[in-house]
């Protein structure tokens, strides 16, 4: 089949999995075709049947901010044209599936069927403003196939937009040889913690849902209780918050930003614990 794919290219939870299921689709043979503004996160090496098309705006006078969605839908329809999607696969209801929506409509043949993901902050957040409701619902409701990454969120979209359509639920995956407990290379443990201390991993994109306030201040009461050490994987807006929050308690010498990483899984099983105090998930 010939797949085509938008998503936010950036590290977050919905980039990774669209382009880990992109990756893996094209392993089966399928041509994939990720359009967005700038090349996924974990596109990070050549791969055969994976494409990547990039949407590039114009800044004109009249405009406040570019216009990427329009960008954005007229790359959708060109790309389905020249390569013969069959599908075309959205993660994020606004503003991707709308994108698709308007796509359709200029498509003249072999239409591809558009199936929208929804991830969470879609719904939970961004959907659920008033400012948004209608344009949300219409997306959704214009989806040939919709799928939700858990049951609370797919019985969230129906009862928050009112949805009569069928919603699949498929749970986020992972591929356990790369996310375990394992005997091969890992990072050493004494980098982060080198007098063996009760070592903390936070992973985020450092948005306010993902309370980092909370996770310093957690983190506060438990190295006051033990000798501990946390570590801050990613980056956002608030990581400058965390910064600050990290100044006044004092906390410089316990607390390593390690930035973005793309082989977390290096990472991950050096920690005793793992601290995730969003306000709201996809899975809750």
């Amino acid at each position: 089949m010939n797949i085509g794919i938008t998503c936010y290219p950036v590290a977050g939870g919905s980039g990774i999995v669209a382009t880990e299921l992109g990756q893996k689709l094209a392993e089966r043979g399928h041509q994939v075709h990720f359009v967005s503004y700038a090349l996924p996160f974990r596109l990070d090496k050549f791969r055969q049947n994976l494409f990547y098309h990039g949407v590039e705006t114009t800044a004109y006078p009249l405009f406040k901010h570019p216009p990427y969605t329009l960008a954005l839908a007229a790359k959708m329809a060109q790309v389905a044209s020249q390569s013969e999607l069959d599908i075309l696969h959205v993660h994020y209801a606004v503003p991707h599936a709308t994108c698709a929506f308007l796509a359709k409509q200029m498509i003249t043949c072999c239409i591809p069927k558009v199936i929208t993901t929804l991830h969470g902050t879609d719904i939970t957040l961004v959907g659920s403003d008033p400012s948004y409701y209608d344009i949300t619902r219409f997306s959704i409701n214009s989806s040939d196939g919709i799928t939700a990454v858990s049951s609370y969120l797919a019985e969230e979209t129906k009862e928050v937009f009112k949805i009569e359509k069928d919603i699949r639920v498929i749970p986020n995956f992972f591929d356990s040889n790369r996310f375990g407990p394992s005997e091969g290379p890992t990072c050493n443990r004494k980098n982060f913690a080198p007098n063996d201390e009760f070592l903390i991993t936070h992973v985020s994109n450092f948005r306010p849902v993902k309370r980092i306030i909370d996770v310093i201040d957690i983190f506060e009461k438990i190295s006051k209780k033990l000798p501990a050490k946390l570590l801050l994987i990613g980056e956002g807006p608030d990581a400058v918050l965390a910064r600050r929050q990290i100044n006044k308690k004092h906390l410089n010498g316990s607390v390593q930003f390690l930035g973005n990483q793309s082989n977390v899984e290096a990472i991950l099983p050096l920690s005793d614990l793992f601290l995730l105090p969003s306000e709201e998930e996809s899975f809750g």
